[in-house]
């Protein structure tokens, strides 16, 4: 969706508010080094024209010792310079993503879903980076430029009007050369921006499945598949480029006709007299401090293309709706969960999964949920956690007194969920268990791990520091569970919701884990969804979807 101008300026408006100080710096800096190249066509016409016995207000060592004070002043200002942007740049940068990160996580569920990782990835990466560097970067560069161009301009016009006028007039042809192709070439960067991040999606999920993609022997399809989306950026790319050279052609005659004219005024008028060889110098000089941020300015209009293609990208995710943000409320164990007359459907148009539903799941209860596929386990699963809302109905958390209250994502606390699948970060086990519980002690580790069965964690050459890679890379199916069972037991939830958590295990195992969750959480509430008969064993009640 391309978005209204003035729209996408308030939105970098509001972003440049945070990150003034670089800003600022940057153009000060720029505007400071203007000055000094401005300086520095002075003083080396002054030198020539005290060489040339043309002026006798200082000696020629004099002139010298002026010329390096610019030079050296000027090389200062350079190295400061890079160290602001080395210094405030990644810090900037590092902001805006963690900003965008926040949102995405504490963004609902639904509204997040419709977005593949991989764009969000490609947003998260390289539009921030096109946004920040525009703010922070560009903004300064072009106020530069423009201080570059006037004051070359000026100091031009103060000796040669006529030149300075003549120069001046390639300013039509840049404007006109620009407008000739802004709104295409926008449209084309943000066709080139999706379709870069169609293929980020593409070679992030490939490579995510790598072992799907070799047993089903589809390797060579998906390389095919990269190489038409690569074909498509490619050709967006180009019609990209003949647009731009279209553009920069005009500008290089312009600049070219402009040179010319400046040397041979220069040229004719030195033959005559009527300037010194200083001031020849000069106007060559000033020609091109003059052209030089009228080339500069040709070279914006794309970067404000790709810039605003970039924050509309952005102001997309800032506008996916958020979850309510309040303070946790954890209840004291035992909780109980009531689901009444509770409708739901994913679209007006899809079929209704829950309608009128009702259920209980007692305070301290173990419940198995067994249904065939797609029956509702899954979104029945999201309706406890609050991920998705009923239309109609509601969900409630009951505590030992019986007092209710409604299911928003602040009551997420008081669950504690295993995913279906191998669901560990990369990183040691350590770290992965602390996720359920960063204050946990080692006695906490140990108990987890003993509840879970994974005690096979100790045996193993770095213990707990152990590392998995991506998805638990290192370990079996039946470890890495072990291991999210573990994680999910030592967070302080009441309510334990395992999904296929034991699909992966033997019976033996799977035996041990259910007798000792269950008896070691008589007051917690434990709900199984399972295709796994020995569950229904040791459940209090059996929901059949």
């Amino acid at each position: 969706m391309t978005r209204p101008i003035p729209q996408i300026i308030r939105y970098l408006a509001q972003l440049l508010k945070g990150h003034r100080l670089q800003t600022t710096l940057n153009t000060l800096v720029g505007v400071a080094l203007v000055f000094l190249d401005l300086a520095f066509v002075w003083t080396t016409k002054l030198a020539v024209d005290v060489a040339t016995h043309n002026n006798n207000t200082v000696t020629l060592t004099q002139a010298f010792w002026l010329i390096a004070l610019v030079m050296f002043v000027r090389i200062l200002l350079s190295l400061s310079s890079r160290w602001i942007r080395a210094i405030l740049g990644v810090k900037a940068q590092n902001s805006m993503r963690r900003h965008i990160f926040s949102k995405l996580l504490n963004s609902e569920w639904t509204a997040l879903k419709k977005y593949h990782t991989g764009n969000l990835t490609n947003r998260i990466e390289h539009d921030v980076n096109d946004v920040v560097n525009f703010i922070t970067e560009s903004i300064p560069s072009l106020i530069t430029t423009l201080t570059q161009f006037v004051g070359a301009f000026f100091l031009l016009f103060f000796m040669d009007k006529t030149l300075a006028v003549i120069i001046v007039c390639i300013i039509p042809v840049f404007i006109i050369s620009s407008k000739l192709y802004v709104k295409r070439m926008r449209n084309l960067t943000h066709e080139a921006r999706d379709e870069d991040s169609r293929i980020q999606s593409l070679i992030q999920e490939t490579l995510q499945h790598v072992l799907v993609v070799k047993t089903l022997q589809k390797v060579a399809f998906f390389i095919e598949k990269l190489n038409t989306q690569q074909s498509s950026l490619h050709h967006i790319i180009l019609q990209r480029t003949r647009y731009s050279t279209l553009s920069s052609s005009l500008l290089n005659l312009g600049f070219g006709t402009g040179y010319f004219v400046t040397f041979v005024w220069g040229t004719t008028s030195l033959s005559q007299g009527i300037i010194t060889y200083g001031a020849m110098l000069a106007f060559i000089q000033l020609v091109g401090q003059i052209q030089t941020p009228v080339r500069n300015l040709s070279k914006f209009v794309p970067i404000f293309i790709t810039s605003f293609t970039a924050a509309e990208r952005l102001m997309e995710l800032e506008e996916i709706k958020q979850e309510e943000h309040q303070q946790p409320l954890i209840l004291k164990a035992p909780l109980g969960i009531s689901l009444n007359k509770v409708k739901f459907q994913y679209t007006s148009k899809s079929r209704l999964i829950f309608n009128g539903f009702n259920y209980n799941f007692p305070a301290g209860s173990v419940t198995a949920i067994v249904g065939r596929t797609g029956a509702g386990k899954t979104t029945l699963i999201r309706l406890l956690l609050s991920l998705i809302k009923p239309s109609e109905g509601s969900v409630t958390l009951v505590d030992a007194s019986g007092k209710t209250y409604t299911m928003e994502a602040n009551m997420r606390a008081n669950f504690s969920y295993v995913p279906q699948g191998n669901t560990l970060f990369s990183g040691t086990i350590r770290s992965n268990l602390l996720q359920g519980n960063p204050q946990a002690t080692e006695e906490d580790i140990k108990t987890a791990l003993y509840l879970a069965d994974a005690e096979f964690v100790y045996k193993k050459s770095n213990g707990l520091d152990t590392i998995c890679g991506e998805s638990g890379d290192g370990l079996s199916e039946g470890q890495a569970q072990r291991i999210a069972i573990a994680r999910a037991l030592m967070s302080k939830g009441s309510i334990y919701i395992f999904d296929e958590a034991t699909s992966s295990l033997d019976p033996e195992t799977e035996e041990n884990v259910l007798k000792r969750i269950i008896s070691h959480y008589p007051n917690r509430t434990l709900i199984f969804i399972t295709h796994r008969p020995l569950v229904l064993k040791y459940a209090d009640q059996r929901l059949e979807l």
